[in-house]
């Protein structure tokens, strides 16, 4: 989309999140209207339609003639002429629908919101009816744009913001800034390193942490590199350890803009860490993502009950390769944008269980979001911001009596 005026950019993102958001109660809609069903209808087809009935149905800006006249458009240069006067029918046909039509089609939360309803069935029976619709509404609003000091100075990026015009305001917990602007270059002090972009949930994590001064960390799966840079304000040095050929470039690109000095970038295997034990170690571990669907509407579309079986797997090998990289006295901090237990307090309970040597220790005096347990656990229905999960272990030298 580089080539697009602004206004052309925000509405393609603003079609393409809004689709993927709200895929099946858009077919709930499209469905009683095809004569032969949606499993029979062209895949480019049923995409054009969501796409119209997206817009007839959510933006009222768009006037409802250049809707389907756009829409027959594009049938006809993706498609052929055979299947335009199919999507120009079933169009008019939405215009002329009332608008408590969509509700009246909502057969159950999952189709409402477009989630998979093994997911919705999980959260149903954890957090209930109110606190699920909420979560829900959540993953199909609009992520704000939130963005952290390199420095940590947050009243003085503010106050460079306010100078340039740039309305902001602090997120929950303090954690960033929440600003207008969807494009971040376009920030004052964006080509001088002065912030970089992050959900506040990963700056309480890093927050969490607890980074000793002086230490030496090594942040596991750094990429982008937001919590690399948090890590880097108290640390004295920051390996920073990325798997991924392809995440690498924007992790460097990331660190190098910052200006950061203390930090070092290595090509490596967190089941093979590549160092000697250090003072604190950060697992930002591969995880479902389902705290991360607000910002990240298409993830919602590949997690699958398998899939959370087998991540839940690998992050226990994840874990356990971690434990002897961290010295005697030394700090494990693992994290997960997930909001599933078996990712998080689940895992962590079994992890103790296999290594003695290690136990929870929560930093004292933060007000931050805890459970019971002493772990974080950050609820977009609760905390207004990305779901996240974080457990702060300490090695002992020899196992508790």
């Amino acid at each position: 989309m580089a080539g697009l005026p602004d206004a052309d950019r925000r509405l393609a993102h603003e079609l393409a999140a809004g689709v993927l958001r709200s895929g099946d109660a858009l077919d709930a809609i499209i469905a009683p209207l095809l004569t032969r069903g949606i499993d029979h209808t062209d895949p480019s087809v049923l995409e054009i339609l969501r796409l119209g009935v997206y817009q007839l149905r959510e933006l009222e800006r768009v006037p409802a003639h250049a809707a389907v006249a756009t829409a027959v458009s594009l049938t006809r240069e993706r498609v052929g002429e055979r299947l335009t006067g199919v999507v120009n029918a079933v169009l008019r046909r939405v215009t002329r629908l009332p608008p408590e039509t969509r509700a009246a089609t909502d057969t159950d939360l999952a189709t409402r919101y477009s989630h998979p309803a093994w997911l919705v069935d999980r959260w149903l029976a954890r957090f209930g009816v109110d606190d699920t619709t909420a979560l829900l509404e959540w993953n199909n609003a609009h992520p704000m744009l939130v963005v952290q000091p390199t420095d940590g100075d947050l009243v003085a990026l503010a106050t460079s913001f306010d100078a340039a015009g740039v309305r902001s305001f602090p997120a929950p917990f303090d954690a960033g800034l929440i600003v207008g602007e969807t494009r971040p270059e376009r920030l004052p002090g964006f080509g001088d390193g002065r912030f970089f972009v992050q959900d506040p949930a990963q700056a309480l994590v890093v927050r969490f942490a607890g980074t000793p001064e002086g230490a030496t960390v090594f942040d596991a799966c750094a990429a982008p590199g937001g919590k690399t840079l948090g890590l880097a304000r108290e640390a004295d040095l920051v390996i920073a350890g990325e798997l991924s050929r392809r995440r690498i470039p924007r992790l460097r690109e990331n660190l190098t803009r910052s200006g950061v000095t203390n930090v070092r970038l290595v090509h490596a295997d967190a089941l093979h860490p590549p160092i000697r034990p250090v003072d604190l170690m950060l697992l930002d571990a591969p995880c479902l993502g389902t705290g991360t669907f607000a910002r990240h509407p298409d993830a919602r579309l590949r997690v699958r009950p398998g899939a959370l079986t087998r991540l839940a797997r690998e992050q226990a090998q994840l874990l356990d390769a971690a434990a002897d990289r961290v010295r005697p006295g030394g700090v494990l901090c693992y994290a997960t944008c997930s909001l599933e237990p078996e990712e998080n307090a689940i895992q962590i309970d079994h992890f103790l269980a296999r290594h003695p040597t290690f136990r929870r220790a929560p930093v004292v005096g933060l007000d931050l979001p805890m459970t019971d347990a002493g772990d974080l656990e950050i609820l977009p229905q609760r905390d207004a911001m990305d779901g996240a999960f974080a457990a702060r272990l300490v090695r002992q030298s020899a196992p508790e009596p």
